[in-house]
């Protein structure tokens, strides 16, 4: 079995101001490759998971990294390094998709255990880590992340991605 994945990040934006004798223009152009060679060492990844969530009015989603996860070829997953993140919303969502390391049993993806992100409808959240350390994945003490539906009344829906090293 082989890992590959490319993706681009391509911003572009340009603030610009009407003057008497000329327009002054501040544009911004940044393009970045965000690219995984097989294996699980800096820029190397060998899982992939990814699946369409729908989560119930405040309701919550735990996302186990060590032992649960369906793989897409079969067999179960278990990353040892996370290298990306990807938690896209959908616009039709009411509420957000907060996306939180567990309080206790949470890898680092934030600063802490328990911080997290919330993704409004429409928006996304993505973290990307190339390095060989990656994001660390410890199974029963940093291997939850949990996705919850910030309020009540309806459910959301997300699309995740998660890319990582098995060791």
């Amino acid at each position: 079995m082989t890992f590959r994945m490319s993706s681009s990040f391509k911003l572009e934006a340009e603030l610009s101001s009407a003057l008497d004798l000329t327009t002054a223009s501040a544009p911004l152009a940044i393009n970045r490759q965000l690219i995984l060679a097989q294996g699980t060492g800096a820029g190397q990844a060998d899982m992939i998971y990814s699946d369409r969530v729908t989560i119930p009015a405040s309701g919550t989603q735990a996302v186990d990294l060590a032992g649960t996860l369906p793989g897409p070829l079969g067999g179960t997953l278990t990353f040892a390094k996370i290298k990306l993140v990807l938690v896209s919303a959908l616009a039709t969502n009411t509420n957000n998709v907060n996306i939180v390391s567990d309080a206790t049993n949470g890898p680092l993806l934030f600063m802490a255990k328990g911080d997290g992100y919330p993704v409004r409808p429409g928006g996304m959240f993505l973290a990307y880590d190339p390095s060989a350390a990656g994001t660390v994945v410890t199974a029963g003490t940093a291997d939850l992340i949990n996705l919850i539906n910030s309020g009540a009344g309806t459910p959301v829906t997300a699309d995740v991605v998660i890319i990582g090293a098995s060791a």
